[in-house]
């Protein structure tokens, strides 16, 4: 496959994911942000450091006031990483390869940017943001349908999987990361009832909410959270399902391909740092700097992608 076509489906999911991603981080700072009314500044601070958006939000905007930082992030077009820009992003790169995917998959993308950008024409008043919110991730949802129900698993598939991989723990690590760094008022409330709450707030920005009670029998405390959202390979958002994702999908178009590139090391890489790992540890290490490493280790992977498989160039 032409490397631009492969990037062209890479970027493609990757753009899809990220709005969706930014779509729920707005939700948990909107949701944490009503847990601490007496200082909502700070945690729509929190939510534009988490994006990786702080210069380019401080170049434009005094303050971090709820509706400025909604806006930013949901239809701001020269805000690469605002959900407008992302579903725009992720529609020009499909137009570029639509030939490689279902007529099913484009025209779930293209409705998709035609909803949107109908939805987002104007500023969302804060009544109406958790229903826009669900939307994008409603039509988000529709399109990885699209794809898994009717792509061929081969080299296209691979590289549209992988987009989604990279892209996911990525954001689930900074939603993550956004709870421990930012969110916490002071240490002596770790294990309090706020700080219980908060979890289980970001359980439900990452729609794991009903999936942790199934699945975990201890209570909506840190350590059980953490190791939820971090390491457990059923949950599809957890930074170790992903891990496992982005190595399989590489191990696939090893085979595909013929060929070991460095990339597929450090995939391996990054995966031997979640498997076998116990929550303790990774809190004795510093729940922060373990997070903040994998977000390094995950951009510096998928800029080795795009060099192996010649997405510039």
């Amino acid at each position: 496959m032409l490397g631009k076509t492969a990037g062209g489906l890479y970027w493609m999911f990757r753009f899809l994911e990220r709005a969706e991603n930014t779509a729920r981080l707005i939700e948990a700072g909107f949701r944490i942000a009503l847990t601490r009314s007496n200082d909502a500044e700070a945690e729509w601070k929190s939510v534009i450091i988490t994006s990786a958006s702080q210069d380019a939000y401080e170049q434009r905007h005094q303050g971090y006031d709820s509706t400025q930082v909604v806006d930013f992030l949901l239809r701001d077009v020269d805000n690469p990483s605002s959900v407008l820009s992302g579903i725009k992003a992720a529609r020009d790169n499909a137009r570029l390869v639509r030939t490689a995917l279902t007529a099913e998959v484009w025209y779930a993308v293209n409705d998709t940017w035609m909803l949107l950008t109908k939805l987002l024409r104007n500023p969302i008043p804060e009544t109406e943001l958790p229903a826009v919110l669900a939307t994008i991730r409603q039509q988000s949802a529709l399109v990885r349908g699209a794809l898994h129900g009717t792509m061929l698993r081969n080299d296209v598939y691979d590289f549209c999987s992988l987009g989604i991989a990279i892209e996911r723990i990525d954001s689930t690590a900074r939603i993550i990361d956004v709870k421990y760094y930012s969110l916490l008022p002071a240490p002596s409330f770790v294990g309090s009832r706020m700080d219980n709450v908060q979890w289980e707030t970001i359980l439900r920005s990452v729609s794991a909410h009903r999936s942790f009670r199934w699945a975990v029998e201890d209570d909506f405390a840190a350590p059980a959270i953490a190791k939820f959202l971090i390491l457990d390979r059923r949950m599809p958002r957890s930074l170790l399902f992903c891990a496992e994702q982005i190595a399989a999908n590489l191990t696939l178009l090893a085979e595909e391909y013929g060929s070991h590139l460095p990339s597929h090391d450090m995939a391996d890489a990054l995966l031997a740092r979640l498997k076998n790992r116990d929550i303790s540890s990774i809190f004795d290490e510093g729940l922060h700097p373990f997070v903040g490493q994998v977000i390094t280790d995950t951009n510096t992977l998928a800029i080795q992608i795009e060099q192996d498989y010649r997405f510039i160039g």
